[in-house]
């Protein structure tokens, strides 16, 4: 089975309260969704592997430990789930992005696919995929089994608040699969909306409602 890990580091929790308040605008909004993405970062990468190098300071020739390969992929699904696209960009900038779109059926509440970009290599690389919501669970299953179906082993899933529901519905659809979130809340309503949640990300990433 795999692992929720909760990260919940004192700024994380403050910065996530201000994104839940109905009155916070999407410039604050995207801002703390880019700041608690690139907190959550630090340790979606804790076992990223090392290597040792020999360098020299301006003092002495000494050992010094530094990142084997630089082969990760960070993979958004659309739309929200870039917004969390650029605060992991800012602790890793080689890394590569590729695109999953998915939308919500909004009388069956399944996932719907209509695009997929990715990058060539992907299945050679440490994938991450961004969603700030993990409510039904449908759209990261999907997204995680067509990262899967071309090839990829090492994959973890990052959001910031979940629902049961949906960490349940993962974890038995890809045990394999690692989740971060940085809350776990009570539960999905009648609507598959998160409660109490933050609202729809997605138009409050973007101003779109």
């Amino acid at each position: 089975m795999s692992k929720i890990h909760v990260i919940d580091h004192p700024m994380i929790q403050h910065k996530l309260t201000i994104m839940r308040d109905k009155e916070t605008g999407p410039k604050d909004f995207r801002q703390l969704l880019n700041e608690i993405s690139l907190l959550m970062g630090y340790e979606i990468t804790r076992e990223i592997p090392l290597e040792e190098v020999e360098i020299e300071t301006p003092i002495c020739k000494t050992t010094a430990k530094r990142v084997l390969g630089r082969k990760m992929a960070i993979i958004p699904i659309l739309r929200a789930g870039l917004g969390m696209v650029e605060g992991l960009l800012d602790l890793v900038p080689v890394a590569k992005v590729g695109h999953i779109g998915l939308y919500r059926n909004e009388k069956t509440h399944e996932p719907v696919v209509y695009y997929c970009k990715l990058p060539e290599d992907i299945d050679d690389r440490f994938v991450i995929v961004t969603d700030p919501m993990l409510a039904t669970g449908g759209s990261s299953c999907d997204a995680l089994q067509m990262l899967k179906d071309r090839g990829c082993t090492n994959i973890k899933l990052m959001c910031l608040v979940a629902a049961p529901e949906g960490i349940k519905k993962v974890q038995e659809a890809h045990p394999d699969v690692d989740i971060y979130v940085a809350a776990i809340d009570e539960k999905l309503n009648e609507n598959a909306y998160i409660v109490p949640g933050l609202g729809d990300a997605g138009d409050r990433i973007f101003g779109t409602k």
